[in-house]
């Protein structure tokens, strides 16, 4: 494969280091993102990367990578791998009064990816959504409360963002495919990673426990999930505008994922969240 320029957020760790350590052996040229400067750092040095840091939770901070970012991809971007993310504790508000999971998992990659969309608009350009089989268990988008505020839990809201994912990746290829931008999303399988370390939902007993060996998967085989989604080709290897269960067509999904009028209605509201405009 020629040879990418290719941008993963999460990649100071987890599934997102594991991909960015097998994309680097291959050539490729790549930008991590990270909200450790230390760990991004470290990922950096051993993958060649070039390192940018920026906290999710802050919208500020993802504007202000997006003009980092621009200022050094002449233009180009062939791959954007939005990958960051997590399942949190209590219900709190962002510095920007949004609540903490959904901006973190949805908002924040939302803006960016509009905020490079000239880059992204070019033939075979492609932007890689990480969502997770929470969509499915715990997942149900009231758009009218996006933050949950009458029915918080943190496997809810983490649900509820990650189903935001997959709706945004359909919004992404209605509007943007004829443009020259593939989308996909996908569920990297339950990995064995950092995950779930900042809640005191019971996936932490899952993610951080011996109980983790028997039903996690490793990072190792996660990014290589994410690493898959980012070299594939669109139209062969997976379809524009779909959901992926590892590497597979998921079957067993949310309903709300084909509600069409949903799709629309949170694109609109993400876009009057982060102050872009609706297309």
């Amino acid at each position: 494969m020629a040879q990418q320029t290719i941008l993963i957020t999460g990649a100071s760790d987890g599934i997102g280091a594991a991909s960015a350590h097998a994309l680097a052996a291959k050539g490729h040229r790549l930008l991590i993102v990270g909200r450790s400067a230390a760990k991004t750092a470290a990922v950096a040095k051993e993958t060649g990367a070039e390192p940018f840091v920026a906290d999710f939770a802050r919208l500020d901070d993802v504007r202000a990578l997006a003009e980092q970012l621009k200022a050094g991809l002449d233009g180009h971007l062939d791959v954007l791998a939005n990958n960051a993310g997590g399942i949190f504790g209590d219900r709190i508000l962002t510095a920007d009064g949004n609540e903490y999971t959904f901006q973190v998992n949805h908002l924040a990659p939302f803006l960016l990816t509009h905020l490079l969309l000239d880059e992204l608009r070019e033939p075979g350009a492609t932007v890689v959504n990480t969502s997770s089989i929470a969509s499915r268990l715990f997942g149900h988008l009231d758009i009218d409360d996006l933050g949950n505020s009458r029915n918080y839990s943190p496997a809810k809201a983490y649900g509820d963002a990650k189903l935001a994912n997959i709706l945004f990746t359909r919004g992404l290829h209605a509007r943007f495919h004829d443009q020259g931008i593939n989308t996909m999303a996908f569920h990297p399988g339950n990995v064995a990673t950092n995950f779930a370390a900042d809640t005191t939902n019971l996936m932490r007993f899952l993610y951080h426990t011996p109980l983790r060996r028997l039903a996690l998967i490793s990072a190792d085989k996660g990014g290589a999930n994410l690493t898959w989604a980012i070299e594939g080709r669109p139209g062969v290897d997976w379809q524009s505008g779909a959901y992926y269960d590892e590497r597979k067509l998921a079957t067993r999904v949310n309903r709300q994922i084909t509600d069409a009028a949903l799709v629309d209605q949170l694109w609109d509201r993400s876009a009057q969240l982060v102050g872009v405009p609706a297309q």
